[in-house]
């Protein structure tokens, strides 16, 4: 199952904080798309990730918008 966060016009360490939120819920597996517009996230959710141990499926930039996809651990 895939779950969609929109974290766009939070800053730095809002969208990572509410990402690890939603992760806690989710079973293993299962994904969540976040939506950011936060320059630091291209270095906060990898980082996040690594840290984590959930999986960074895929990252994408759409205009100003950066998707990511994290499946958890």
């Amino acid at each position: 199952m895939t779950h969609e966060l929109d974290a766009i016009g939070l800053l730095c360490p809002l969208p990572v904080l509410k990402a690890r939120k939603r992760m806690q819920a989710l079973a293993v597996g299962e994904t969540l798309v976040v939506h950011t517009d936060d320059p630091a996230a291209v270095i906060d959710m990898p980082h996040y990730c690594n840290e984590s141990g959930h999986e960074l499926v895929d990252q994408a930039q759409n205009g100003d918008v950066m998707v990511w996809t994290l499946r958890k651990a």
